[in-house]
């Protein structure tokens, strides 16, 4: 009953409560329910399907303002004539690059996965950060890889 993978979900609910990570603690909780009920034909639909539902939900938290009337199109159009907004559309065109290079890293190296978490928990607890997801945090992994990869080959 108590196999590895058991013993590892359990200390990343114990890890994500202590960093008061309710992300990576109900995560770890929902698995080790998965598991101990025996409906591990969730897994691959988890597997499959969990990054898109989980960014589903995270579009419809971002429009939200949108819907509700706090921002209205107006003011959409002319953000993009600013500094600011012109550079929030880089930097989303270039997140979203970076976040399917990450999905692509995780998918090659799965084993990265508990590095992340333990880098997303150190963040939180030494420099307050927010935990918005393995994918941006497999994104700036991807980044730092080609850099060194780049370096090293500048270097030669």
């Amino acid at each position: 009953m108590f196999t590895t993978e058991t013993i590892g979900l359990i200390l990343l609910l114990l890890l994500g409560m202590w960093a008061r990570s309710n992300l990576v603690a109900a995560a770890a909780a929902i698995l080790l329910v998965v598991r101990f009920t025996r409906m591990t034909f969730l897994y691959p639909v988890l597997e499959r399907r969990g990054v898109e539902i989980g960014l589903l939900f995270l579009t419809i938290a971002m429009l939200v303002p949108f819907a509700i009337g706090k921002v209205n199109a107006k003011e959409v159009i002319q953000s993009f004539f600013t500094v600011p907004g012109f550079l929030a559309v880089i930097g989303g065109a270039v997140a979203t690059n970076l976040n399917g290079r990450g999905l692509q890293l995780l998918a090659d190296n799965s084993h990265l996965m508990f590095g992340l978490i333990a880098g997303s928990i150190l963040g939180i607890v030494f420099w307050g950060g927010i935990p918005v997801g393995p994918l941006m945090a497999a994104g700036t992994t991807y980044l730092m890889l080609q850099t060194i990869a780049w370096l090293g080959h500048f270097l030669r």
